[in-house]
């Protein structure tokens, strides 16, 4: 089992920043794939950013691409989200998701991962 926990979130103002964490523990945290999902309320969970294993690749959606960069320490068994410019649309429930990097998957889809954090709230103010 993998246990995600998230911090970093808070209420900022349009145009500011701010850093996401996500803590792993349980299993080999390289071994995984990492995600970041957000949820606005009454909207459906949404790709935000991906990750793999070793850190070579990574993807953003559209909406963040620019904006916000994702990296992990896999000494340090974390996953962060740098998130820059931020608007009063990246308001959401920011989740981390994690897969094992083996097998076949739609990186962009929050079903195909297998663990996930609680979550952490960001707010942005206009």
């Amino acid at each position: 089992q993998v246990q995600l926990v998230e911090s970093g979130g808070g209420l900022v103002q349009a145009g500011g920043s701010l850093r996401l964490s996500c803590a792993a523990s349980g299993r080999t945290f390289s071994s995984l794939n990492m995600g970041w999902f957000r949820q606005a309320p009454g909207k459906e969970r949404e790709f935000v950013s991906h990750i793999t294993w070793s850190g070579a690749n990574t993807d953003y959606a559209d909406s963040v691409k620019g904006r916000f960069a994702i990296s992990r320490g896999n000494a340090k068994n974390t996953v962060y989200l740098q998130m820059n410019s931020l608007k009063p649309e990246d308001t959401a429930v920011y989740y981390c998701a994690g897969r094992d990097y083996i097998g076949s998957y739609n990186r962009r889809t929050w079903s195909d991962y297998a663990y996930w954090g609680q979550g952490t709230q960001v707010t942005v103010s206009s």
